[in-house]
């Protein structure tokens, strides 16, 4: 790709701007009902402090979500990191982007395509979590650890979403429709699925959030656009109903005058004939003083 290598090969940073952008339209679009959004907290490419007995070891999910937390630490400073042992929550959700060199590190055994139970108790039998002495990839920590219900990992280059449940203590894959790569997080009622579209103004195939008929949800920016147009359409509507109901008066007021000029004439036709002003008004009910103004 169009990228150069660093004099820092270990430092911290984005490998993309897709992990830039990716990240915030999983935030601006998800909806929880089950929680007010106070009580709910997404972190993006944040240090995630996962075992009280090495408390420097931490992985650094793409998007996570936790959710029974307040959305500020104590409820009053934005978060710097995210300490699980202090916070009391594991997330619910963890979603990661793969890029080239990061697959062992983010799908472990199901790196390769198949991978079994066998695989699981093979990963899990360097047990003894306060013995160890090295890290464990994410796909460990996730699994075991952390004990993250749904795992989620997306590649934009081949547009594949994997979707590992946890299950009985291990994560097994759940299959999703090609046509139609959705899946639905029963706990949480929300869907993820993958949308074409443009997001900050670059079309890909995007992450997004989704309710159970499919339906996207909005970003905070497509809501307004959303808002501002039906107030738009609502002035344009009040618009076209004055013009209207106008154009009724309009016409209204020419028909009567249409039927009155008629009427009269008719008058004038009769008074011709010389009927007298009183038959004629009562013929035509009209009063006198109509019929004797024509005389005029």
């Amino acid at each position: 790709m169009y990228d150069l290598p660093s004099e820092f090969p270990e430092e911290p940073g984005l490998p993309d701007e897709f992990h830039d952008l990716q990240p915030q339209l999983l935030s601006r679009t998800l909806e929880l009902r089950q929680y007010r959004r106070e009580h709910w907290f997404s972190g993006t490419d944040l240090n995630v402090y996962y075992d009280v007995h090495h408390p420097i070891w931490h992985k650094r999910p793409d998007w996570f979500l936790a959710v029974g937390v307040p959305r500020l630490y104590d409820g009053q400073d934005m978060r710097r990191s995210y300490v699980v042992w202090q916070e009391g929550r594991s997330p619910e959700v963890v979603v990661e982007f793969l890029s080239p060199g990061t697959e062992a590190e983010d799908l472990g055994r199901f790196l390769l395509e198949g991978a079994s139970e066998e695989d699981a108790s093979e990963d899990a039998s360097e047990n003894g979590f306060a013995n160890r002495t090295t890290p464990p990839k994410k796909l460990e920590v996730y699994e075991r650890y952390l004990r993250v219900p749904h795992y989620l990992v997306y590649s934009r280059y081949t547009q594949q979403l994997r979707y590992f449940k946890l299950m009985g203590g291990s994560y097994q894959e759940q299959p999703i429709a090609d046509t139609n790569p959705r899946v639905w997080l029963s706990g949480l009622e929300v869907g993820l699925g993958i949308w074409d579209g443009s997001f900050e103004g670059v079309t890909s195939a995007w992450l997004r959030w989704c309710d159970a008929e499919g339906n996207w949800f909005l970003t905070d920016t497509e809501q307004e656009r959303d808002a501002r147009m039906q107030a738009e359409q609502q002035v344009e509507q009040e618009r076209l109903n004055r013009e209207q109901a106008e154009q009724k008066a309009e016409r209204d007021r020419l028909s009567r005058e249409q039927a009155e000029a008629q009427l009269l004439q008719a008058a004038q036709n009769l008074l011709d004939t010389g009927m007298a002003i009183a038959q004629v008004a009562q013929v035509l009910g009209l009063s006198e003083e109509q019929v004797r103004s024509l005389q005029n």
